[in-house]
């Protein structure tokens, strides 16, 4: 069986439950770990779906990155070899850009936990069908997203106005993280560079976030279990 390719930009930022979700279908899987450097182009004919990852860069910080001009062009690629492609929070802005849509501050940090709302298209979407329209997600993010032409919104935020869109039938963009666990949460809260961008901001308390972790958990387990179990029978 093919594997998912999965792109992964920092060491800390895995796959946490859609790696639940693609053992329960006996899905096989191999981290394309992108910070230890580019050794050859994936050949993507081998693969069954492509999973993109988050991580503390943007999408231009081509020359500290080099790794992301690229990765651009493998998303391309595998959107259209019709590959089903799940990009999250980098990964969708990623997604985004390799359908010519752009990507730029957002104006706020997005960090910790907030309301996001499911659009109606959402309702009829192979992934976001059942899911209550108004969710608590885990969020850490400063950029957004344009929708690419053609692209259907999912979700917006009071904060953020497109949260997530889907490409064709097959591609996903989440800016959120619906995928983290407490465990997670827990790591980026003491990762090094994450904790000297949340001390920069007045507005954000660390504590308050492991706090409320325990409260929200339970219903982001659900919401994930349901999507990354749907993701993975199309692949």
């Amino acid at each position: 069986m093919k594997p998912i390719l999965v792109l992964q930009h920092v060491p800390h930022e895995t796959l946490g439950t859609i790696e639940t979700a693609l053992s329960e279908a006996e899905l096989p899987f191999e981290y394309l770990e992108l910070f230890r450097g580019i050794t050859s182009r994936p050949d993507l004919s081998q693969s069954a779906g492509m999973v993109v990852l988050g991580g503390p860069m943007n999408v231009d910080q081509t020359v500290e990155f080099p790794f992301l001009a690229p990765e651009v062009d493998w998303i391309r690629e595998a959107i259209d070899r019709g590959l089903p492609v799940l990009g999250v929070c980098l990964g969708s802005q990623l997604i985004a850009k390799a359908l010519g849509a752009a990507v730029r501050p957002n104006g706020i940090k997005e960090i910790g936990w907030y309301p996001l709302r499911l659009t109606a298209e959402a309702q009829q979407d192979r992934l976001l069908n059942g899911c209550d329209r108004d969710l608590t997600v885990f969020q850490w993010h400063g950029d957004t997203f344009d929708l690419p032409a053609g692209a259907v919104q999912l979700a917006r935020s009071e904060l953020c106005e497109n949260q997530a869109f889907r490409y064709g039938a097959n591609t996903y963009a989440f800016q959120f993280h619906i995928e983290v666990t407490a465990r997670m949460i827990d790591t980026w809260l003491d990762e090094p560079e994450n904790r000297r961008e949340v001390a920069a901001l007045d507005t954000i308390d660390p504590q308050s976030i492991r706090n409320r972790t325990p409260e929200e958990m339970p219903a982001l387990e659900s919401l994930s279990s349901r999507v990354f179990r749907r993701f993975a029978a199309m692949a």
